[in-house]
């Protein structure tokens, strides 16, 4: 199977004959490491574009400031955009910025850190990019709420509002906030939207 896409027009979403084991998707992933991938929980393969320069700034800083905060606060590990995650549903997602118990991280295997962890993060963080569909992103935010996130940020800073998913409850619209707290497993951190809407 030719693993590199270098010529496909993108987005794209296909369903290979057979789907790829965790093994297969990371030799595809590294076949074409100047894309984004994701694999959907029935097996299809989602190849996206990078981010703009701009999206790519401002998910620096989201990281940054989430890694800062989780380093100082100790109860757990931050991850950038590019850790990706098995979730129970057995799709494999790669949030933003994405934050897991330490807990829960220790009990992995070497093995298991080092491919897709096969756990779902208790917090992540999604930002919106100019060529992602809303619609798309805020099933990818229910997607990770039914996997076991406590909690879930939807940036979306050309309407400039913050969405709060959490089990069981309706999203809740932030419209300019001047920052966002955590809840739950992330009390404690805030992010100043300032930092990233600049």
């Amino acid at each position: 199977m030719n693993f590199n896409l270098a010529a496909m027009p993108l987005p794209l979403r296909f369903r290979p004959e057979m789907p790829m084991s965790d093994e297969e998707l990371m030799r595809f992933c590294a076949a074409n490491d100047f894309l984004r991938v994701e694999r959907d929980a029935n097996g299809e393969i989602l190849v996206m574009t990078p981010a703009g320069s701009k999206t790519s700034r401002m998910n620096s800083r989201v990281t940054r400031l989430l890694d800062e905060w989780a380093e100082k606060d100790g109860r757990g590990v931050a991850f950038d955009s590019n850790g990706g995650f098995t979730l129970p549903d057995g799709s494999m997602r790669a949030a933003d910025a994405a934050w897991v118990e330490r807990k829960r991280w220790d009990a992995l295997s070497e093995r298991d850190q080092a491919r897709y962890a096969p756990l779902c993060p208790d917090f992540v963080i999604e930002l919106r990019s100019p060529s992602d569909i809303l619609s798309d992103l805020e099933a990818k935010m229910k997607q990770w709420i039914a996997n076991g996130a406590q909690v879930a940020w939807l940036i979306n800073p050309e309407q400039k509002t913050v969405v709060i998913y959490r089990p069981g409850d309706e999203p809740e619209v932030l419209s300019l906030p001047s920052s966002v707290q955590g809840t739950g497993v992330v009390a404690g951190f805030e992010l100043v939207m300032a930092r990233v809407w600049a």
